[in-house]
């Protein structure tokens, strides 16, 4: 991991002396039933987690979620009887989200026996994080149906981490944002990654694969979480807050104490997040208890004096008029962090549109309306499927528009924002949505691929599509049989398409071969039709290119048999 120093905004101290009083009352210690082990011995190195480092936390310090759990014990788990569960309350973990950390905790349990890393460990990151998968809003291999973004880490009250990715996690070409339900940046996702459902990706935005990537790096660097400090380091490791620990281990208590699970998609979601200010109130003053000593006597009033007579209006007498107190007016309306955003199609854009409002003197207004829309011909949304949405500015004086989801069409078009309140310039952000891209093709297996002349080859092609290390789902690709070309030719130059050997077969059953329109599958996948031979024999070549400029060459075998 790149080390970056990561900068937060810092909550109020009652904040934390809420989360003491909560942790008090649930438990006199961290975690009961924790026992004292001893430091185990080093693995070896290739089986060892990269060590996290106190300038690269796994979240880079994203925000988090700041709601504490209810101060009563857990309820019962539900009636086994009826099979009924009880829905969206704050005790219940989604099935397929609690099943993900129960299976992260029997993996480490063989691969890293020495950590002792409990399921609800995991548990209480993953609620702070993302209130477990926004409620557990994933689909049925544990993937979110939405993609889940910290905001930009351009160092506006965050971190500052430039791009590592090239936006192929977090959409953002520019800087980073922690990504999925276990909030991991994508630096950190590059040597951390693990694929926790055995289906041969690792993507952080699956529960699976994040569950089990947060426990190897919660169990870094030879970490006992058995031990209270190694568990407190392990925690501030994922985010160097003091708070962000209390609030982590007060859920880890109350999940050990007892927990059962909810329906995916009705877990509750919690509602308040470190970067979000709340307004303190003024503090009490007591009243001081009345005295037992007799009271003096009353001193006798002074004489009333006279107080000045007030001006009077120019050309006439009477009461004046009281001035009429100034209200502050909007004068600057800017756009702040990214000024383009770029994203693949049907994917999340890198960057959030965000505007800021400040008054004549450059103080910061909040509760401004801002209005955000969607200006040219795309079928990009906002999140909820809306084209405009309205969005108050916070105490700082910036409103961000809710995320962008890039639809299908391919091109150029506008965010615009225009405060309601003041004639005041719109500000605009050019928005680009490209085509699906792969920058490697590999072979889907290691298939023979023969034939007899004029016959039919008895294996079809199938390929995989990847772009920086992540499938290439709906990429556009083209398949042709090309001239081999001559020694000393330019590898630049478009090779040929040969005219003999095998060939496709088009719907009329005619000899093609040159076939475009394809697209890889869900999986990065393509598939070719079956391919078939005429009378020439030797050694063809066949060539698969794909948007972004990934190629394969495959070589065809044709051979009268022995």
């Amino acid at each position: 991991m790149a080390p970056h120093m990561g900068r937060r905004l810092r909550k109020g101290a009652g904040t934390t002396a809420v989360a003491a009083l909560a942790v008090a009352a649930l438990s006199a210690s961290q975690a009961p039933g924790v026992v004292q082990a001893s430091t185990p011995t080093d693995q070896a190195a290739s089986d060892v987690t990269p060590t996290p480092t106190p300038d690269a936390p796994a979240s880079g310090n994203s925000p988090y979620y700041t709601d504490l759990p209810p101060l009563t014990s857990p309820t019962p788990p539900p009636n086994a009887s009826t099979g009924t569960l009880p829905v969206g309350d704050q005790q219940g973990i989604p099935a397929t989200v609690l099943d993900a950390y129960k299976k992260a905790e029997a993996a480490l349990a063989t691969d890293r026996p020495n950590c002792h890393l409990p399921w609800q460990l995991l548990g209480g990151i993953g609620k702070v994080e993302s209130g477990h998968a926004n409620g557990g809003r994933v689909d049925a291999n544990g993937t979110t149906l939405t993609p889940i973004l910290g905001p930009v880490l351009n160092g506006a009250g965050f971190a500052n981490i430039p791009d590592t990715d090239g936006g192929a996690y977090d959409g953002d070409k520019v800087h980073d944002r922690a990504v999925g339900p276990m909030q991991f940046i994508p630096s950190t996702w590059a040597t951390s990654g693990r694929d926790g459902n055995g289906d041969g990706v690792k993507d952080p935005n699956n529960v699976y694969d994040a569950a089990l990537a947060a426990g190897f790096y919660l169990c870094g660097n030879g970490r006992d979480v058995a031990v209270k400090a190694d568990l407190d380091k392990a925690i501030l490791s994922y985010n160097q807050s003091q708070e962000y620990l209390t609030t982590v281990t007060t859920w880890f208590d109350f999940y050990r104490r007892g927990t059962h699970e909810v329906p995916d998609g009705t877990g509750s979601v919690p509602s308040r997040r470190s970067d979000q200010t709340t307004p303190k109130q003024p503090p009490l003053t007591p009243k001081a208890p009345p005295s037992k000593k007799p009271s003096p006597k009353p001193t006798p009033p002074a004489p009333p004096v006279k107080p000045p007579v007030p001006p009077t209006k120019p050309g006439g007498g009477g009461t004046p008029t009281p001035p009429t107190p100034t209200v502050p007016q909007a004068t600057t309306f800017e756009g702040v962090g990214a000024k383009e955003l770029t994203a693949f199609a049907g994917g999340a854009f890198g960057g959030q549109p965000t505007a800021r409002v400040k008054d004549a003197s450059g103080k910061a207004m909040a509760k401004v309306s801002v209005k955000f829309e969607i200006v040219g011909d795309t079928d990009t949304r906002f999140a909820g499927g809306a084209t405009s949405v309205t969005v108050a500015t916070a105490a700082d004086g910036t409103a961000a528009a809710p995320a962008l989801k890039a639809g299908e069409k391919t091109g150029t078009f506008t965010v615009r924002a225009t405060v309601a309140e003041a004639k005041l310039t719109a500000v605009e952000w050019k928005a680009t949505v490209v085509a699906r891209q792969a920058d490697i093709l590999a072979r889907s297996d290691a298939k023979e691929l023969t034939a007899a002349p004029s016959g039919e080859f008895a294996n079809q092609v199938s390929v995989k599509a990847t772009y920086k290390g992540a499938v290439a789902s709906g990429v556009a690709a083209s398949a042709t049989m090309i001239v081999t070309p001559a020694a000393g030719a330019d590898p630049k130059a478009s090779p040929k398409v040969n005219d003999k050997g095998p060939y496709f077969k088009d719907a009329k059953g005619n000899p093609v071969r040159e076939l475009t329109d394809l697209k890889t599958d869900a999986k990065g996948v393509l598939v070719l039709p079956k391919m078939y031979a005429d009378a020439q024999t030797g050694t063809f070549l066949l060539r698969v290119t794909t948007e972004g400029g990934a190629t394969l060459t495959v070589e065809l075998k044709v051979a009268a048999a022995s």
